[in-house]
């Protein structure tokens, strides 16, 4: 049987991992307000390599802290109460949540209702509310679960982006390209955008010609194109780029192509990003798109419990569409974790595959 221990990751080298030490179930004695996890599952998806890559910037080395120079990713999935000392929280409890590529975690619970606490641990009470966020549910089947731990946090992204665009006017565009088209948040953002009645704008996939056939077979594109052929679009057509990737060469055909009608470049993720400076592009610079920003907006007009009923139809509208299409993936251990996380990195998995590990 594997022993307790971390997933690390170089912080600056992101192909080197090893693994560490962790906490384990029998390390001291929980403190007063304080609750113990056993990591059962969780996906790994690119956004997750999103997080690694903007590990100093947007802090998210800071939520599971590991020795100086190496880092645990944040994941999202399930994991169960072993230990309590919150009278609120009992035993045997089934959480969903931001947990680390560990088999334990401790967390000092807060703001406790029936659906669900926050973690107020010291390092963590900086941090953006989003990500400390717990939800206490029952235990499901393990498909539900699983597509869960896949799909929620990139369909509450693609809900976060079409709400941000829409209050935004789009920009004053009639058409919002999105790149890296088969990455299941772009899915899920298409997915979203496809949601509005009466629409009078156009989203249209760019993916590679790999993909394409995938892309227009889920039906959430108005139009595929692929990235050879971004010349072929109308140039004289107000856009909006949603970019999932970062992919250098993509980013500078459409600023390129739509120079003159480019009204916003958005930078979502940053899977396929060359980090090295670049020249100025065409048109508008891209900006990073912060979802903790748009939340805090929804929480001052929604309230925290509005923003989560929200967030909770955006996913199961998604997740009920899904199931068309998406082929899990479950893989167990730490040989499986480390091959798995590598494939994730380069890119190498199927956008109709979702990979699920567990540490145990």
């Amino acid at each position: 049987m594997d022993k307790a221990l971390d997933f690390l990751v170089k912080r600056d080298q992101l192909e080197q991992t090893r693994w560490a030490p962790a906490l384990t179930r029998s390390d001291g004695e929980l403190a007063s307000g304080e609750l113990l996890l056993r990591v059962d599952r969780y996906a790994l998806t690119s956004n997750n390599i999103t997080y690694a890559l903007l590990g100093e910037l947007a802090h998210y080395w800071n939520f599971f802290p590991a020795e100086a120079g190496w880092g645990r990713i944040p994941v999202w999935g399930f994991a169960d109460v072993v230990a309590s000392r919150v009278p609120e929280l009992a035993e045997g409890e089934r959480i969903f949540g931001y947990l680390p590529m560990s088999p334990f975690l401790r967390v000092q619970p807060a703001k406790v209702s029936a659906g669900l606490f926050h973690d107020a641990s010291e390092h963590r009470r900086a941090l953006p509310a989003i990500y400390q966020m717990y939800r206490r549910q029952p235990a499901q089947e393990q498909l539900l679960e699983d597509m869960q731990s896949l799909l929620q946090p990139l369909a509450g992204t693609g809900f976060l982006i079409d709400d941000w665009l829409h209050e935004n006017k789009l920009f004053g565009a009639r058409q919002i390209l999105i790149g890296s088209a088969s990455s299941k948040t772009a899915l899920a953002t298409a997915f979203m955008l496809g949601l509005r009645a009466g629409r009078d704008f156009q989203v249209i996939g760019l993916t590679s010609a790999r993909h394409r056939t995938f892309c227009e077979r889920v039906g959430y594109y108005d139009r595929v194109v692929d990235y050879d052929s971004i010349h072929s679009l109308a140039g004289d057509v107000p856009s909006v780029f949603v970019d999932m990737s970062g992919a250098t060469k993509v980013r500078s055909a459409v600023h390129e192509h739509f120079r003159d009608t480019l009204r916003f470049s958005s930078l979502v993720g940053l899977t396929h990003a060359d980090l090295t400076p670049s020249a100025a592009l065409p048109g508008p610079q891209p900006e990073m798109f912060m979802a903790p920003a748009v939340v805090e907006k929804l929480r001052a007009t929604r309230g925290a419990e509005g923003v989560q009923t929200l967030l909770a139809e955006a996913n199961a509208a998604f997740l009920g569409s899904a199931r068309s299409w998406l082929e899990i993936q479950r893989l167990t251990g730490q040989p499986a974790i480390e091959a798995a996380y590598q494939r994730v990195r380069a890119g190498q998995i199927e956008p109709h595959q979702g990979v699920i590990l567990s540490p145990r």
